[in-house]
């Protein structure tokens, strides 16, 4: 297992108190605010929910309202032992497991929720369990939660003019739950929200070329700027597998975005690339609205509806209570795609371009959604991809105060950064740099370049050793991106018009729907995929293919810090897809290791 970096912290459930406190309503309805429940033998501590001392002093502004509604989840521990044997299983496409069937032996047992029920059948709580038993939520309004853990809930000030609520005193809780916990999020709003890594750029209209198939606007973006999603494929080997059949037919990619789209304007790319896949949108928390979105989620869609015409995208959106994409809604889309696809095991990815500095977080944020990607990876045998954020080596956005992204730099993610991809009028790949831009200093805006560095969080998972991961800036602790592709340059249609934007949220899915298409094309001959991190390392030791590396090695610019080497770098990882070499690579691995 991939480890958080030790610190010491209590770990508690809220459950315990919700069990003892709610034995003391009366009838089993009764929701009338009660004076603070106290049970005999019973040892109550305080839950730590480790905000920083300097935002806890900072001025209230006033109390939080009690109808306030609030969503709170619990992520449970993981039996680990199980998660290594369902690990263990590999990728046989045609091995699946039902983890419903499994649920007691990975997280609580069915008895033990049972007795969560009987204690808290009251009105105004509501309680979930999801189907591997790992999390639970509980939604309830502020009053209520109040008085069950002993606090009241205020908001505060910083000195940056942000508001935030978050209990006034710790909550109280019996102790006897604590070791079932990994981290309760929901109770607080502290963190600053995700955020969106795309970036636009109008066309002029006199760059658009008059196509034959009389889409309007037409098709064809005559810019010598833009790398289409032709050239995308050629340059990286998709068409290649695209010619042999794979263009995506049975394989999904699940997005996570905080923010709507404009079907309309997805419509008419889909009509210009030929895409005949499925597109199902599932809203969690609250749907958002359309309006208010900046255009990450039609970049996520668009960038893999170029490139596989016939995979399936899934788009798990959502916003908080107040229209806000935050971590809570961010934690709930993870634990609502691995819900969805505990009896389904077809070949699928998580493509994720949302994020925020390591140093804008918390422990309790880290704690639950590690959790979540370990389940999808290990028990749902899914790659997580994600952006390595688009600050350079600045993730905190100031100038030289060096940060990466999360959850980029969670172990159980796949880092993703970005290139400047350079092709000819054929498409071919005639050169690739690190995508960077230093201009303005004073303010990032999505523009310094390809995210990379060392996290301060977690620490480094044992990947299979490839040249550069040992170097001058080791130490010990997790290094991204692990890959690259291209950043820049991309063209995206968008409200009647389009735009060259880009990002490590666009080579993200990029990178999800080449893996997607290798899978397909590892299914037809061997019967299994590659799925995780460790999966691509594997790759770069292995015998490569005669014909050429299954990565094209950027080895030219810099993220603004750390510059690219030959091998392993902290500005491209690995490198960019060479996605028919990568093929071979991976099936002459399978031969030889059945």
């Amino acid at each position: 297992m991939h480890k958080v970096k030790t610190r010491k912290y209590a770990l508690v459930s809220i459950f315990g108190v919700l069990l003892i406190m709610l034995m003391g309503c009366s009838g089993g309805g009764d929701t009338t605010a009660k004076p603070t429940p106290t049970t005999p033998d019973v040892k109550y501590v305080d839950y730590d929910l480790k905000i920083p001392a300097e935002a806890l002093n900072s001025p209230e502004v006033g109390p939080l309202p009690g109808d306030t509604k609030l969503h709170v989840l619990v992520t449970f521990k993981a039996n680990q032992d199980e998660l290594k044997k369902l690990k263990d299983l590999k990728q046989k496409s045609d091995q699946n497991i039902d983890l419903s069937q499994e649920a007691n032996k990975i997280g609580i047992t069915d008895a033990q929720y049972a007795k969560i029920k009987s204690y808290l059948g009251v009105d105004g709580v509501n309680l979930k369990l999801d189907t591997t038993h790992t999390s639970m939520t509980i939604d309830s309004k502020a009053s209520l939660l109040e008085t069950l853990l002993q606090t009241t809930f205020v908001k505060h000030k910083l000195k940056d003019g942000r508001v935030f609520f978050a209990p006034k005193t710790a909550p109280k809780i019996p102790d006897f739950m604590k070791d079932r916990i990994v981290a309760i999020t929901g109770l607080d709003n502290y963190s600053k929200p995700p955020t969106s890594k795309a970036t636009f750029k109008q066309l002029e209209q006199t760059s658009f070329k008059s196509s034959s198939n009389a889409n309007d606007p037409t098709c064809e973006v005559n810019d010598p700027r833009v790398v289409n999603w032709k050239q995308v494929a050629h340059a990286y080997g998709l068409d290649s597998l695209w010619q042999q059949g794979f263009t995506g037919k049975g394989m999904v990619i699940n997005l996570v975005e905080l923010e709507g789209f404009d079907k309309t304007s997805v419509q008419k790319y889909f009509n210009c690339v030929g895409y005949k896949g499925n597109l199902k949108v599932i809203n969690v928390d609250n749907e958002p609205n359309p309006k208010d979105a900046v255009g990450e989620s039609l970049l996520d869609i668009e960038m893999i509806a170029g490139l596989a015409p016939d995979i399936d995208i899934n788009v798990y959106q959502g916003v908080d209570e107040y229209g806000t994409g935050s971590w809570e809604t961010f934690n709930n889309i993870l634990s609502q795609i691995a819900n969805d696809n505990a009896k389904k095991h077809a070949p699928s990815m998580v493509s994720i371009s949302w994020g925020s500095g390591e140093q804008e977080l918390y422990e309790e944020v880290f704690n639950s959604m590690s959790a979540k990607m370990q389940m999808l990876t290990e028990a749902e045998h899914m790659t997580v991809f994600a952006a390595s954020g688009d600050c350079g080596a600045f993730q905190s956005m100031e100038w030289n105060k060096l940060d990466v992204n999360y959850p980029s730099s969670d172990p159980y993610a796949t880092a993703v950064g970005g290139t400047l991809l350079k092709t000819d009028a054929q498409g071919n790949r005639v050169g690739e740099t690190v995508w960077q831009d230093a201009t303005d200093k004073t303010k990032c805006n999505n523009a310094w370049g390809s995210g990379g560095g060392l996290s301060t969080n977690f620490n480094q998972p044992a990947f299979t050793a490839v040249p550069g991961m040992q170097n001058k800036y080791s130490d010990k602790h997790r290094q991204v991106p692990d890959i690259a592709a291209v950043a820049t340059n991309l063209p995206i249609y968008q409200d009647g018009g389009w735009y060259i934007s880009g990002g490590t949220s666009a080579a993200t899915p990029i990178w999800a729907t080449a893996l997607s298409l290798i899978n397909q094309a590892m299914i037809s001959k061997a019967k299994v995929y590659g799925y995780s991190t460790d999966l691509f390392y594997e790759i770069a030791a292995g015998k490569q293919d005669p014909s050429g590396p299954s990565y094209f090695d950027v080895t030219q610019g810099d993220n603004n810090y750390y510059p690219a080497t030959q091998g392993w770098d902290y500005s491209t990882g690995l490198g960019a897809p060479n996605a028919r070499n990568f093929y071979l690579t991976f099936a002459g691995l399978v031969a030889e290791n059945p």
